[in-house]
């Protein structure tokens, strides 16, 4: 059946189809989580080529997969999936995306809403006084010398904690793979994407990185919620950042390594964002070994965001809250991880995608394993954030993969068109949100109007049986770069 854009059939309530035959190229078919509205909207950019692009790799098994939230890229789109088999199968730094382990860490704070009171706000500023934003900005980070930069990048947050008591062992043990990706090599991250993240340790950014102060507004699963540790009305601290310019350093290093071995590898591409190497190559060892490097900077990246809050916390509330303030989970978009599935060894790529095991997965922190792996979807400023869990459909239908937010619907450009900054201040000031940023002009960018509609993502990740709604919380106060 089929009631969708042009060439999509619709295999289901919630999953549309173009069929590996509607390009020569493709190797598999091209798969979307969407519903009728959504789609649309989708259909607007280039994405769904995009997708179909992807599903050329040589090697990728079952289907290129997109997410409801998801968007044009470079290269790959953002809230893509593939799943790749080594040897041959190939690794795309472009599958991964240039903000490595860009991702999401959920705080909860020991009060709620109600008991914070007048004190939102100048919590939100304290958290914005001890927060360096901004592009590029590096200023003020935590800065490390080589020894412990290269530390960092082979263990992650666990040697913050080690060696600078930032963080807890609950907070390395509530981490997507406990904040280290196996294989990490610092001597494969380049000395200038070393130089751009020497100083960056506990720096937001910009773009859609932000840091929201939130309220638990429903409860959706009474059991999981406390299983997780969130109460109706808690206050929660929800943080998205990633890997910064070391990060992106790495993608740009091994995107120009990838592309000039295509030839050799035998390899052609439908775009050469696509840059890809098989598994078993030198290019993507070294890229591997980069990459888990830059993810593991990224996770000590957010641990050391998190103690910046706990720190605003204690300035503001008070040393016992800030003490009793525990990390719920931290899970990361923007990796490729090589994980068991269906009985094969597969290198998963997420882009704008995150991970989201069942319960009873040994990959799940034990005082969550029963209730499954939380799983954040932001929404933007303005809108909810949803806390969901897992589900069995994930592993069945998308190599336990669901998406990681909203997602644009609008560019940058169409945002800024549309509202200025200064009115956007306005108009969340007067929904009652805290706002701080120092540009007017990134705030425009990031407009809630420019998402799509985070419910209606929400919804078809659970009727599509990838994860279900545990928690929704709503804006009280955000910081953005």
């Amino acid at each position: 059946m089929s009631d969708g854009p042009p060439g999509l059939r619709r295999v289901d309530d919630t999953c549309w189809e173009i069929p590996a035959g509607a390009r020569e190229d493709m190797r598999v078919p091209a798969r979307v989580f969407a519903d009728a509205e959504l789609l649309e909207q989708i259909a607007a950019d280039r994405s769904l080529e995009q997708l179909q692009n992807v599903a050329t790799l040589p090697g990728i098994r079952e289907a290129a997969l997109a997410m409801p939230d998801i968007h044009q890229g470079y290269g790959f789109l953002v809230g893509g999936v593939a799943a790749t088999e080594p040897p041959g199968g190939v690794i795309s730094p472009g599958g991964v995306g240039y903000d490595i382990n860009c991702g999401v860490r959920l705080l909860a704070l020991p009060l709620t809403a109600e008991e914070l009171g007048a004190r939102t706000e100048p919590l939100v500023h304290e958290i914005s006084r001890r927060v360096p934003v901004g592009t590029g900005r590096a200023h003020g980070g935590l800065r490390l010398g080589g020894g412990e930069l290269d530390r960092v990048l082979a263990h992650g947050p666990r040697i913050l904690l080690a060696e600078h008591g930032i963080g807890t062992a609950e907070d390395v043990a509530h981490t997507e793979s406990e904040g280290c990706l196996e294989g990490a090599d610092p001597a494969a991250v380049s000395e200038r994407a070393r130089a751009r993240g020497a100083d960056q340790l506990g720096t937001l950014g910009s773009g859609n990185h932000f840091l929201e102060v939130q309220r638990v507004a429903r409860i959706a699963d009474a059991a999981t919620a406390e299983a997780f540790g969130l109460r109706e009305g808690q206050v929660t601290v929800l943080i998205h950042s990633g890997s910064r310019g070391l990060g992106h350093q790495v993608c740009t290093d091994h995107v120009r390594r990838m592309d000039a071995a295509l030839r050799r590898h035998a390899i052609t591409l439908p775009d050469r964002q696509l840059a890809c190497a098989p598994l078993s190559s030198p290019e993507a060892r070294a890229y591997l070994a980069a990459m888990a490097a830059a993810a593991n900077f990224a996770w000590a990246n957010r641990a050391t965001l998190a103690h910046r809050v706990r720190q605003a916390v204690a300035q503001v509330l008070g040393r016992d809250a800030a003490g009793a303030t525990r990390q719920v989970y931290d899970v990361a978009h923007n990796v490729a991880k090589l994980e068991e599935h269906g009985g094969r060894t597969l290198c998963v790529h997420r882009k704008g995608a995150t991970r989201a095991f069942p319960p009873g997965s040994p990959d799940v922190p034990a005082a969550y394993r029963d209730a499954g792996q939380p799983v954040f979807i932001p929404g933007s400023m303005g809108t909810s954030s949803f806390v969901l869990a897992g589900r069995p459909g994930a592993m069945e239908r998308s190599f336990g993969t669901t998406c990681h937010g909203a997602g644009r619907r609008m560019s940058r450009t169409g945002a800024k068109r549309q509202i200025t900054g200064a009115e956007l201040r306005r108009q969340l000031t007067a929904q009652g949100i805290v706002v701080r940023c120092p540009s007017n002009a990134g705030l425009a960018e990031e407009a809630p109007f420019a998402y799509k509609d985070v419910e209606r993502v929400v919804a078809v990740v659970e009727r599509a049986g990838l994860a279900a709604r545990v928690a929704q919380l709503v804006p009280l106060g955000v910081v953005k770069g």
